[in-house]
């Protein structure tokens, strides 16, 4: 039997859950599971994962263990707006539908529950697991509010908390903090991972804009190995939710390390975005290919992206989700009852091009599933040009992938791409600029703005392009995902339009230049 709470019913304030907590900071609950509502609202994205109510920011703890995909994430049930961090919890057994499950974890007399990371400590080194049964450990910082008030910099250290009926209930550890604040601000977000090679634990931790590196034969003792990013990368901001792991090099037997380094501000287009490195990592130090700044996502709108732990061997995918915002206007985006989504699951690999590494999203294909009905949208115009912008009309594009490319031949020297728009005028546009070589996303006129000063614009990104140009563009509601040439570029954004779009039109360039290939694919709602 599922039973339906309301979360501002079950859960009081942060200084009540404080005292309620027992000396290791757990709190004792009944495991029921939030049944979904109709998640129809106003902007509701409805493939993408959003929390029933509530304020929802950073994927937390993403760990595969016994069939499930766990997703914690920063979560505040009392408010739409950021309050004392929790980690909300869900679990899916095809990264494409969640079932929400109770809070895992509640602030306590050490501190809000921050961002971090969870594995399965297979070998338990940890001593925490029972009768044969792993646990499942989560590493995360505690942020001390009123050490922070007070002008300390010792208010952020690292906790940790296990479990061993499959994430259902979590018990802290009696001895945290495990990673004692060495008196530096912003020294947060651990990611934690089992290094083969060296036998050790290792977490990569956000300290202001550099992070550092430590390692643990038990999870419990940490000590310092490194640091890396002085002179690295961009340092408009601070460095926030950290990766590191190795990848797949497409087309060979290569496996190369790669960072994520999330950044706010000082995005490519402004406020958060997330950079990474490319390199070689022994367990002790992390070697950079180049120093440059390099972005995994030109959009304004995927942040504090981290991967799961724990994926089998014979599955072999390092798989990504972030958080589909941007803290430019997180908090005042017009939804109400909940804030926030999260990006479609994403597997990540590495392609050589032109002597370097690039870094390469694509949607996960378990998001096949959802197709329904597709369609293609018949061409034809002398050399493929048109007269008219409007290749559909009377359409419902508000949940739907788009297939798109362009031939762009020798010679060629205009804008190709495509609007989405609805019956109130508002209009999404997507192109690319040969001449200036720019991918761009332009929402100036998409939907309501009127919430920030920094929201409307035109989002651009490099791109040279060859003599094709594809385009494959997941629409849902509120958000597009673009992903350019099976993911060498990916530009993720979030707009609010008043209702559906329903025409598709061509950009306008000099002449108005039709792709060559153009698929409409619908896709099924996930929640039920």
């Amino acid at each position: 039997m599922k039973i339906r709470f309301r979360n501002s019913v079950l859960l009081v304030s942060f200084l009540a859950i404080v005292f309620s907590c027992d000396s290791g900071g757990s709190k004792k609950r009944t495991d029921v599971v939030l049944e979904t509502g109709d998640y129809q609202e106003k902007f509701r994205p409805q493939f993408h994962f959003s929390p029933e109510t509530g304020w929802m920011n950073d994927p937390n703890g993403l760990v595969y263990y016994e069939g499930e995909y766990h997703m914690f994430y920063q979560y505040y049930p009392d408010s739409t707006v950021w309050g004392p961090m929790h980690w909300g919890h869900a679990v899916s057994r095809d990264l494409v539908h969640w079932t929400h499950l109770p809070i895992a974890l509640y602030p306590d007399s050490l501190g809000y529950i921050f961002s971090g990371s969870a594995v399965v400590d297979v070998n338990n080194t940890s001593g925490f697991g029972k009768d044969d049964i792993p646990p499942i450990i989560a590493v995360f910082t505690y942020h001390n509010s009123l050490l922070e008030r007070s002008g300390s910099c010792s208010y952020e250290s690292q906790g940790i908390a296990y479990s061993i009926d499959n994430g259902r209930t979590w018990i802290k550890y009696s001895g945290n903090p495990v990673l004692p604040s060495p008196g530096k601000k912003d020294f947060r977000d651990p990611k934690v991972f089992w290094h083969e090679e060296t036998g050790k634990w290792i977490m990569i931790l956000a300290v202001h804009d550099k992070v550092y590196i430590y390692s643990s034969t038990d999870l419990k003792s940490w000590s310092f190995e490194s640091e890396f990013g002085e002179k690295a990368g961009a340092h408009g901001g601070v460095w926030e939710c950290p990766d590191l792991f190795p990848l797949r090099v497409e087309g060979s037997d290569e496996k190369h390390w790669t960072m994520l380094v999330n950044i706010n501000p000082g995005g490519p287009n402004g406020g958060s975005a997330t950079q990474y490195f490319t390199g070689s990592f022994d367990g002790h130090e992390f070697q950079a290919d180049s120093n440059e700044e390099k972005w995994m996502d030109w959009g304004t709108d995927n942040y504090a992206g981290v991967t799961w732990s724990g994926i089998p061997d014979s599955d072999g995918r390092r798989i990504l989700i972030g958080w589909m915002s941007n803290w430019n206007y997180a908090t005042v985006v017009p939804t109400s009852v909940w804030r926030s989504a999260m990006t479609i699951p994403r597997e990540l690999s590495i392609k050589r091009d032109n002597g370097d590494y690039i870094l390469i999203s694509k949607p996960v294909s378990e998001l096949d599933t959802l197709r329904q009905e597709s369609k293609s949208v018949l061409l034809s115009s002398d050399n493929n040009r048109a007269t008219t912008e409007l290749l559909l009309t009377g359409e419902n594009l508000n949940q739907c992938e788009l297939k798109l490319e362009f031939g762009l031949n020798a010679g060629f020297n205009d804008t190709v791409g495509i609007i989405l728009e609805n019956n109130f005028g508002e209009k999404f546009i997507v192109g690319y600029s040969v001449p200036e070589k720019l991918i761009f996303a332009d929402r100036t006129k998409a939907g309501d703005a009127s919430f920030s000063e920094t929201f409307a614009g035109v989002i651009k990104a490099p791109y040279e392009a060859g003599n094709k140009l594809s385009m494959q563009l997941l629409i849902d509601v509120s958000s597009a995902e673009l992903f350019v040439d099976d993911g060498k570029l990916v530009m993720t954004n979030i707009f609010f339009p008043a209702g559906n779009y329903s025409k598709l039109k061509v950009f306008p360039g000099k002449k108005i230049v039709l792709p060559e290939k153009a698929e409409i694919i619908y896709l099924n709602r996930i929640w039920h």
